[in-house]
């Protein structure tokens, strides 16, 4: 059996990969696991996003919590920082996210995270993962009262929200914003919380059907706000993700402001009111070689890890630094939430923008980002290894890192997520990168894609 979670939970084509069998014993293990230490009834709060699959998942996932004994309270749609702050303000023992995130419609996943909010670590998903391993063979199941309970609570996603509108006195009067919420999990929330904060809004991605979350629209399809933005002369965009833990920007001229770009922003805005603990940015090793220029220049100290949000949060939690994230604009603002968050980002962005009095195109000056190309080659999870250690391979991938030398970087990495091996390249020339890049690319696809 492969390992069955990835580098954001458990994830596959709902109900050919991550099916209602296993989501049920993912709820069954998780409620002995993530809660061993409490003698008496445990409960966990769980959430998702639009897709098809998710109701399905949930009853799933559910009944295997309340076949363990535990209490089962469910937040319907919510965001996956939703759920975080949830858990952890309600007390529950754990909190679980079904959702894929950025990924198509048919892909679902599930993910847990610990009464404290935090997504949990790997040594932890890998009891969850013994427990179902060794599924037929638990102890007796709870009978009579001590099976779990469901209850239903969808009025908690509002919450959350309001949780939020408390910790921000923005006054947005004026603003014109686009917001895209890629018909996913933030698409009640987020228009609701602009508009009370006084913004006018021109919206996208808010009828979800199931069907449609993240197709054309949110962070992944981010042209679609570009042109609503430049059409309409707004002052911004700000578009979420399908489960809103990422938010990518567009400026008022209708150009990508990525999470490279905005932390960058906010690391010198905190920087200047004293909000930026030891004067430290945590990125992975996907941010743009930019970043590392930018935090030389203006006195910041920069860390990297690999790539997750999860091993940015680890790094950030050892010295309690302030800000972290990644370029695909997950964003961890430490002070105030345990994961990455969307909304909260792009109201620290809008915080930002107001505190200074200048406009996004302006703010986004202070770096300026090389040519980036980055290719999704596809390769199957069982022959990730294989790819990664192919003398072919190797021996191609050392070649363009001679002729780039110190003019550029190439990043070769398994996605933890998709059946791919992402080829990054960066370097003064796009043109001469993006050759380089299909050259390999091609090459590992030749080799591994079926």
């Amino acid at each position: 059996m492969a390992r069955l979670f990835g580098t954001d939970g458990v994830r596959g084509v709902a109900n050919q990969e991550l099916t209602p069998d296993l989501a049920f014993q993912l709820g069954f293990a998780a409620a002995h696991v993530l809660a061993e230490d409490k003698p008496l009834k445990k409960t966990v709060l769980v959430g998702r996003d639009t897709r098809i699959s998710g109701e399905m998942l949930e009853s799933a996932l559910v009944a295997g919590l309340c076949s363990a004994g535990a209490d089962a309270i469910v937040a319907g749609v919510v965001s996956t920082p939703g759920v975080a702050w949830l858990t952890r303000s309600l007390g529950c023992d754990a909190g679980a996210v079904i959702s894929a995130s950025h990924n198509p419609f048919e892909y679902n996943g599930i993910k847990f995270f610990s009464r404290e909010g935090y997504k949990c670590p790997d040594d932890v998903e890998d009891e969850i993962e013994a427990s179902i391993r060794n599924f037929k063979n638990e102890a007796p199941r709870p009978v009579g009262k001590g099976i779990g309970r469901r209850s239903e609570r969808h009025e908690l996603a509002w919450s959350y929200a309001q949780n939020l509108l408390e910790h921000f006195g923005l006054d947005l009067t004026g603003m014109k914003i686009g917001l895209d919420c890629a018909n996913g999990a933030a698409f009640e929330n987020a228009p609701r919380i602009f508009r009370e904060l006084g913004a006018e809004l021109l919206l996208t991605g808010v009828e979800p059907d199931g069907l449609n979350i993240n197709r054309g629209v949110g962070s992944t399809h981010i042209e679609h706000l570009a042109e609503l933005v430049r059409k309409n002369q707004l002052d911004l965009g700000l578009a979420f993700d399908g489960d809103a833990d990422r938010l990518i920007a567009v400026d008022d001229k209708g150009e990508v402001v990525d999470g490279d770009v905005m932390m960058a922003v906010l690391a010198l805005d905190m920087k200047k009111h004293g909000e930026l603990h030891d004067n430290a940015l945590v990125v992975t090793v996907m941010s743009n070689l930019a970043v590392d220029i930018f935090a030389e220049k203006n006195g910041i100290k920069l860390l990297k890890t690999k790539v997750g949000d999860r091993y940015v949060l680890e790094e950030m939690l050892k010295y309690d630094y302030s800000l972290g994230g990644e370029q695909s604009g997950h964003m961890i603002f430490l002070q105030d939430a345990t994961t990455g968050d969307g909304l909260l980002s792009a109201l620290k962005l809008l915080r930002s923008i107001k505190r200074s009095n200048e406009k996004l195109s302006e703010l986004r000056k202070v770096i300026q980002i090389l040519p980036q190309v980055l290719i999704n080659a596809k390769v199957p999870d069982e022959k990730k290894s294989s790819c990664m250690q192919d003398p072919d391979v190797l021996a191609a991938s050392q070649r363009i890192r001679d002729k780039l030398g110190d003019r550029g970087r190439l990043l070769l990495r398994p996605s933890g997520t998709e059946p791919y091996v992402r080829v990054m390249l960066e370097g003064e020339d796009h043109e001469e990168i993006q050759d380089l890049a299909e050259g390999l690319a091609n090459l590992i696809n030749s080799k591994f894609a079926s």
